[in-house]
C-alpha cells in the first residue's frame, strides 16, 4: 500500500462519492490538462491549475518586474513607463503558461537570450517556493471551489516539476502528506515511446524547466566540461536540450515513487477518455488494479 490511506479505498467508494477530488500528475504532455479542460467544460468539476498559480498568486509580480526591466532600456517606453502613461502586465491563461517560462529562462550566452546561472539559479528558487506554496494552496481551493461557485468534484492540474519539489520516500512529506489526505493522487505513467515523441518535441521548441538545485548544478558542470565552454559562451537551448532528455530520466522513479500514494493510468487509458462518465471508469479501473 501506499504512504498512507487513500481518500478512496476502492473503485466503489469512489463511484459513489458525491466528492470527487483528483490531482494528476506526470510528465508534461501527456494528458493532464486535456483531462482537466475536458471536465471542466463538461461541468461540476473545478480545475485548479498550479502552474496558473504559480504564475499569478506567487510570480506575477516578478514576471511583471521582469518585462518592465526590458522596457526600460528601450528610450521611447523608459519614458512612458516613468510617467505612469503605459501599463505592461502579465496575460497568464490556463492555456498561455508562456509568461512564467520566459521569466524563469535560460542559463547562458546573452546574446543568444541566456542569463547569468546565478540569475538563472535565483529564478529557479523562486520557482520552488512558489509551486510548494500553491499546491499547499490547493486544499484551501478545494473548500473555496464548493463554498463561493458550488463546485462538488476538484480536479487539480499540477505542473511536471512536482516531481522535483516533494520527497515522495518520505512518509512525512508535508505537501505529500496534506494533498493525498484531500486528494486521489493520480500518475499518468507514460512508455518509452512518449518519453522519445516528448523529448522531440522539446528538441524543436526548447523551453524554460523547473529542476531540482543540485540536479542542474550538476548538469551545468557536465555539460561545460563534455562541450568545452565557459559560462558565457554557454547556448541556452542547446544547454536546455541536452538536459531535458537526462531530466526525463531523472523524474522517473520519483514519479513512480509518488505513485505509491495513490494510482496510476497509462496515457493509452487516458487517450481513450471521451466524457465525465469515461473518467470515472478510468479511475475506477487504476483503484481496482491496486493491490
Amino acid at each position: 500500500m501506499g504512504k498512507q490511506a487513500m481518500i478512496y479505498a476502492s473503485a466503489a467508494d469512489w463511484r459513489a462519492a458525491p466528492r470527487k477530488r483528483v490531482l494528476l500528475f506526470g510528465m508534461s504532455g501527456l494528458g493532464k490538462t486535456h483531462l482537466a479542460s475536458m471536465l471542466r467544460a463538461a461541468g461540476g468539476w473545478f480545475h485548479y491549475s498550479v502552474d496558473y498559480r504559480i504564475g499569478t498568486r506567487y510570480m506575477g509580480e516578478h514576471i511583471a518586474d521582469n518585462f518592465k526591466r526590458e522596457a526600460m532600456k528601450v528610450p521611447f517606453l523608459r519614458e512612458l513607463l516613468m510617467t505612469d502613461s503605459v501599463y505592461i502586465a502579465s496575460n497568464i491563461t490556463f492555456d498561455n503558461l508562456a509568461p512564467l517560462s520566459t521569466y524563469l529562462g535560460k542559463p547562458g550566452d546573452p546574446a543568444k537570450g541566456g542569463v547569468p546561472f546565478d540569475e538563472y539559479m535565483r529564478r529557479q528558487a523562486q520557482h520552488r517556493e512558489a509551486e510548494m506554496a500553491s499546491l499547499l494552496d490547493t486544499t484551501r481551493f478545494i473548500s473555496r471551489a464548493e463554498q463561493l461557485y458550488g463546485y462538488p468534484h476538484f480536479l487539480c492540474d499540477s505542473g511536471g516539476s512536482i516531481c522535483e519539489v516533494v520527497e515522495p520516500e518520505n512518509p512525512a512529506d508535508p505537501v505529500m502528506t496534506a494533498l493525498s489526505q484531500n486528494l486521489l493522487m493520480v500518475w499518468i505513467k507514460g512508455s518509452e515511446a512518449h518519453t522519445a515523441e516528448l523529448v522531440r518535441r522539446f528538441d524543436r521548441a526548447p523551453k524554460p524547466m523547473y529542476y531540482q538545485p543540485h540536479f542542474l548544478e550538476r548538469m551545468w558542470a557536465d555539460y561545460r566540461m563534455q562541450k568545452g565552454v565557459s559560462p558565457e559562451s554557454v547556448d541556452p537551448d542547446d544547454f536546455v536540450r541536452w538536459t531535458y532528455a537526462r531530466a526525463l530520466a531523472h523524474r522517473q522513479p520519483r514519479y513512480a515513487a509518488m505513485a505509491e500514494w495513490g494510482v496510476t493510468v497509462t496515457v493509452e487509458e487516458v487517450a481513450q477518455v471521451r466524457d465525465i462518465g469515461g473518467f470515472e471508469d478510468l479511475i475506477a479501473d487504476a483503484l481496482d488494479r491496486r493491490p
